[in-house]
């Protein structure tokens, strides 16, 4: 169980402050209850000489299925469609034979390893209706991590002949408008995997009823060309278009063959999309268009994806992206590793509110990580964020509080 601190201070460290993530070596960064007390500045720093006590917001992972975190690497040697399209995928099949008595502790455990490697917060696309909203609920609460769950139906509301001939009356069928009050009640907000699991009807239904609630809407677009092709088949526009439309979605999930026209889109919108590089790159997918959608000005976050695909680490997700920006943008200078940091902090903002910041400053939630830059492979950075971003592992980790809670702390 996560422990409660009242108060607590680090002295003569490295903080990064504001939504800019601007390092300064502090003489004291401090916290009381929940929130931070003090930063006292003294200079902006950029080098290290002996290594120092660095201190991040706490991260942000954007895009989680830990419901499959019970099958790791399940999906090895089988397609997206496989793997993961209900309800014939491995994964609904091998979720459906586990009880809550089994499947607790796995959710359990990726969380623990989420706040081992610095996470905090993690939006999850949760399978199996309420009671899967339900049952990683209860492993938020143990760990400490937050969960902020958009669910989706346990089973799929409409045949595929009448997703097809997508009919204007095709609104949800009661037992499932049932399903989504019941999902509201617990979550804090929907998605289903993709639009054509849905029919234009139903998708301006749920738009209504989580207006109405104050709930938060997802969707995964773009995953794969697929997905475009079949929503133009469908309705005569791609799954983005379609998405904004109907649905209005707070985040997009992928845009992984998103063309110029789509990010343009996505842009104008005001949209944020989360990105997965490593999940697309473990299915053999194309990697997402990093650099464009950074040259267009879209607000961007990272997500780690299915726990049966990859460790929830963010760190490895943070050094991956960096380096695909960079190879993308093909110019050696760009981007900023800061514009990639900001993908699992200050980013997050415009998407959740409240207390979400993703930065740290006075008055903030007392929300950070505490990484050990005195190990030989840190402690001379030439350029403390560079460094953040490609070099950091979970060994050097010290500690991940939220809301002035360790949820972790290294035995050291």
């Amino acid at each position: 169980m996560p422990t409660h601190s009242t108060t607590g201070q680090l002295t003569d460290c490295v903080v990064l402050l504001g939504p800019e993530l601007e390092p300064f070596r502090c003489s004291r960064f401090a916290w009381s209850g929940d929130t931070i007390i003090a930063a006292d500045r003294v200079e902006p720093v950029t080098t290290l000489e002996t290594g120092a006590r660095v201190v991040i917001p706490g991260l942000y992972n954007s895009h989680t299925h830990m419901g499959d975190s019970a099958l790791p690497d399940g999906a090895t040697g089988l397609t997206l469609e496989q793997a993961f399209f209900r309800p014939a995928g491995y994964k609904y099949r091998e979720l459906a034979k586990l009880t809550p008595e089994s499947h607790l502790p796995h959710l359990e455990a990726h969380l623990r390893y989420m706040a081992r490697t610095g996470t905090v917060c993690h939006l999850d696309f949760r399978e199996q209706g309420p009671a899967g909203a339900e049952l990683l609920r209860a492993a938020s609460a143990i760990t400490g991590v937050e969960s902020i769950i958009l669910n989706q139906f346990n089973e799929s509301p409409f045949a595929e002949s009448v997703l097809r001939a997508n009919p204007p009356e095709a609104a949800l069928p009661p037992a499932h408008r049932a399903e989504l009050e019941r999902m509201l009640a617990v979550a804090d907000g929907f998605s289903e995997s993709t639009m054509n699991d849905l029919t234009d009807a139903a998708w301006t239904e749920i738009r209504a009823v989580t207006e109405a609630t104050g709930k938060l809407r997802a969707i995964h677009c773009l995953e794969s060309a697929g997905y475009r092709d079949l929503s133009f088949a469908t309705t005569g526009r791609g799954d983005l278009a379609r998405a904004i439309e109907l649905y209005d979605p707070h985040l997009v999930v992928h845009m992984t063959v998103a063309d110029a026209d789509e990010i343009a889109l996505l842009v104008r919108a005001r949209k944020t999309a989360a990105l997965n590089p490593r999940a697309n790159a473990n299915l053999g997918l194309p990697l997402p268009p990093v650099a464009a959608l950074l040259r267009a000005g879209a607000n961007l976050l990272l997500g780690t994806d299915n726990g049966l695909l990859n460790s929830p680490n963010l760190l490895a997700e943070l050094d991956f992206t960096y380096k695909l920006a960079r190879s993308q943008f093909a110019d050696a200078l760009s981007p900023d590793p800061t514009a990639i940091l900001k993908m699992a902090t200050s980013n997050i903002r415009p998407v959740l509110g409240g207390d979400h910041h993703g930065a740290l400053e006075v008055g903030l939630p007392a929300t950070f990580v505490v990484l050990d830059f005195t190990k030989p492979h840190l402690r001379r950075t030439r350029h403390l964020t560079a460094s953040i971003v490609t070099r950091v592992t979970p060994d050097d980790v010290l500690a991940t509080y939220r809301h002035g809670r360790a949820l972790y702390e290294a035995a050291k």
